[in-house]
């Protein structure tokens, strides 16, 4: 059976008299330094303690009053805004689904029983959510009227990471544009729109309109590029089903 051996027991060392002394010599004059240092520092904040409360008072006052601001000031007027939108929205709803519509979309705009339109609610309650979803719907209200210009004008300020929204907003000033004249003006937002989110929905229906009006202004090559990525693309979308006719005589152009 194996049996460990002790190697010996290991030899004492006494300790270096000299070196003692060193050590404690030199851990001296780091206490000594560090209450220096500390005598020092109180004495910079005993002189500068008034300025260092100020400064406090004034970080701590800041962080309140932003945290009050929200509260009792934005989120109150974020509310009425809403509020206040709730009329104008249902207003131009009306005038959406309605046949002699003018009327109610003056009154979304300008408002009615008492309430704000879209265009105090842009003015009263800038920077809102509300404002800016006003912004849009003022455009489209100016659009239905056939008042081109101020369709332009306020899409033109919408501003929004609803990205069907922005898409929206873009292709109805290439309706503006376009209704004005304005083809090359029309096209340049027609495609801006097909761009801003690609699905479904908005980017065949905004490529449709831009080969449309890019065919009518010689753009015919670009026009049936467009095309195609909508019948290859988007083949269910309702814009494919159109397609064919417009390559077929786009093609025969070309010839």
């Amino acid at each position: 059976m194996a049996t460990y051996k002790k190697r010996g027991a290991k030899k004492s060392v006494a300790p270096n008299t000299d070196t003692a002394v060193e050590i404690q010599s030199t851990t001296a004059e780091v206490f000594e330094t560090l209450d220096t240092t500390a005598s020092k520092t109180e004495e910079w904040v005993v002189k500068y303690q008034n300025v260092i409360f100020s400064l406090i008072g004034v970080i701590a006052l800041g962080v309140l009053g932003f945290l009050g601001y929200e509260k009792f000031v934005v989120e109150p007027k974020n509310q009425e805004a809403v509020s206040e939108l709730n009329q104008a929205q249902y207003y131009f709803e009306l005038a959406v689904n309605s046949v002699n519509s003018d009327s109610l979309y003056l009154r979304a705009l300008n408002g009615g029983e008492g309430k704000y339109g879209f265009l105090d609610i842009i003015s009263n309650y800038s920077g809102t959510p509300a404002a800016k979803l006003a912004t849009y719907s003022a455009g489209m209200s100016y659009l239905n009227l056939r008042d081109y210009k101020n369709a332009i004008y306020y899409l033109d300020q919408f501003n929004s990471e609803d990205i069907l929204l922005s898409a929206l907003s873009r292709g109805a000033i290439g309706d503006a544009f376009a209704q004005l004249g304005q083809l090359e003006d029309a096209y340049t937002y027609y495609l801006e729109a097909s761009g801003v989110n690609e699905n479904a929905y908005s980017t065949p229906k905004y490529l449709y309109k831009a080969a449309v009006t890019g065919a009518s202004i010689g753009k015919t090559t670009s026009a049936i590029a467009h095309l195609k990525r909508i019948k290859n693309e988007f083949p269910n979308s309702d814009e494919a089903e159109k397609v064919d006719v417009q390559l077929g005589r786009l093609e025969q152009l070309q010839k």
